[in-house]
């Protein structure tokens, strides 16, 4: 029974893929990253980072439902103000810069507003949300933090599509992993927290 079971799901997924409209774009846009620590452990200011990679649609034609995902590389970071604690300020800490650079994978569930009496052939809106996984590629030198290899994230975000090519979006993402702990002060954790816009261009519709 659990072998007929697999072998019907198998098939519902082969026919899914088959019938399932699949495109590829470009994407760049600008993120606005912070740090949430666990506690208010010092200040922190959000800065302004960028991404870009490439990016997967797949939607199923009809119910308006889709996935996406992709591949992307993004560098943010935030303003850290470790002066304000004796023990780093000791050390010649002041108001530090942190730089991360990941390599992300989302996958999304998205749903995009597709019967509108042909207008959607101009201008449909969307609504995304689902994981992202943020791998560690690089990172700036701070001898005050460890920084964490991966972190995984829930993003949600709204768009409009734009003459069938072209997607302009925005959105939030809460880092659900610590992205670095602290040095010498019972090593306290921050999630990033993250607004996104970007741009996307589909090579094919």
């Amino acid at each position: 029974m659990k072998r007929l079971s697999a072998f019907i799901a198998i098939i519902c997924l082969c026919a899914a893929g088959a019938i399932a409209q699949f495109r590829a774009a470009g994407v760049a846009g600008a993120n606005f990253n912070t740090l949430s620590f666990d506690q208010n452990l010092v200040g922190v200011s959000s800065v302004v980072g960028y991404q870009a990679g490439v990016l997967g649609e797949m939607m199923f034609p009809g119910i308006g439902f889709g996935l996406d995902f992709g591949l992307l590389y993004n560098q943010s970071g935030a303003k850290v103000n470790l002066g304000e604690k004796k023990v780093w300020s000791s050390l010649g800490y002041g108001n530090e810069r942190l730089y991360m650079h990941y390599i992300q994978i989302p996958l999304h569930l998205r749903f995009k507003w597709t019967r509108m009496n042909g207008l959607e052939e101009y201008v449909a809106p969307f609504a995304y949300g689902g994981p992202e996984l943020s791998i560690l590629a690089a990172h700036n030198k701070c001898d005050a933090i460890d920084f964490s290899g991966a972190e995984l994230g829930v993003t949600a975000g709204i768009g409009v599509e734009v003459m069938r090519n072209w997607q302009i979006s925005g959105s939030y993402t809460w880092g659900m992993t610590s992205a670095l702990k602290t040095r010498l002060l019972d090593n306290f954790g921050a999630k990033n927290r993250q607004w996104t816009v970007r741009v996307a261009y589909f090579f094919k519709h």
